[in-house]
């Protein structure tokens, strides 16, 4: 079996290259293809689904920024784009946006840009939910001013815990993989 990643940022390419061998048994390969932004994105999806061409059992995972969108509206409109595919497809949505898995983490914030003080970030009422983080990228920049979208993918990415982490949209991605895997 092979998962395709159809991403909608290079950090988020940068981050599943590192998370994915974590998330997936052995026996499952992935690809992770990114695309430079929502609309990229979104135009690709039907014709992707529908030219891949390769042998084997090929199943699809969407990963999509949620930017103050209505999140099931994003996601039955995502699905609309592959119904006529015939392909097996996981949608997931990061609430709002990828960052908030990160703000999900500060032990892998906190050891990732050896600040141990970010530790203390975890306890503020402000980030029990990092999914309700109207902009966790800002938020992220106000309390690691040198956060960079990719360079941080490749930093903290190592450091994630995958089975302990406060996003909600993040246990759902990791979740809706392996259910995907198993079906």
């Amino acid at each position: 079996m092979k998962l395709i990643f159809l991403l909608e940022e290079p950090s988020m390419k940068h981050l599943l290259d590192i998370l994915l061998p974590r998330i997936l048994p052995s026996n499952v390969d992935f690809l992770t293809i990114q695309h430079s932004g929502k609309r990229a994105l979104e135009r690709s999806i039907p014709i992707k689904l529908r030219a891949w061409n390769e042998p084997g059992e090929i199943k699809f995972v969407i990963v999509h920024d949620q930017d103050n969108k209505d999140c099931i509206l994003l996601k039955k409109q995502l699905l609309q784009l592959c119904s006529d595919t015939n392909r097996q497809v996981l949608v997931r949505i990061a609430c709002q946006e990828m960052e908030a898995w990160y703000l999900g983490d500060f032990n892998a914030l906190s050891k990732a840009y050896n600040k141990p003080k970010l530790l203390n970030f975890a306890k503020k009422s402000k980030y029990r939910y990092p999914d309700d983080i109207p902009t966790p990228k800002e938020e992220l920049r106000k309390i690691v001013p040198e956060y960079q979208q990719i360079l941080g993918a490749k930093t903290v990415g190592p450091f994630m815990d995958i089975e302990n982490n406060t996003s909600v949209s993040f246990q759902q991605f990791v979740t809706g993989v392996r259910r995907i895997v198993n079906e």
